[in-house]
């Protein structure tokens, strides 16, 4: 009887030893991962609904409106007469100046 105690409090401290790395992973992900995978998410869906006319902020910092809309890239006009051809990927959001 009292291997079969000493087994269980050693299977007890192994597990007992595991669960605070298993808290600071569950944390981690409630924390960190989950709401940058939210984020993500909701650009990837701001950037398919992206129109002709929109003004948007790539991750380089350019600022322009959306002249063409492709496939997998826009063309924007970021000055009076500079037109560039950007990746869908390279859009951070929409100019939030344009709704104010």
């Amino acid at each position: 009887m009292t291997n079969f105690l000493m087994f269980f409090q050693g299977g007890l401290g192994a597990l007992g030893g595991l669960l605070p790395m298993l808290l600071i992973i569950a944390v981690f992900y409630m924390l960190l991962i989950r709401p940058q995978q939210k984020r993500q998410k909701q650009l990837q869906e701001t950037i398919s609904q992206l129109k002709a006319g929109d003004r948007i902020v790539t991750t380089g910092g350019v600022i322009g409106t959306i002249t063409t809309v492709r496939d997998t890239s826009f063309l924007i006009r970021s000055a009076d007469k500079s037109i560039l051809e950007i990746a869908r990927s390279a859009v951070a959001g929409i100019d939030e100046e344009e709704k104010k």
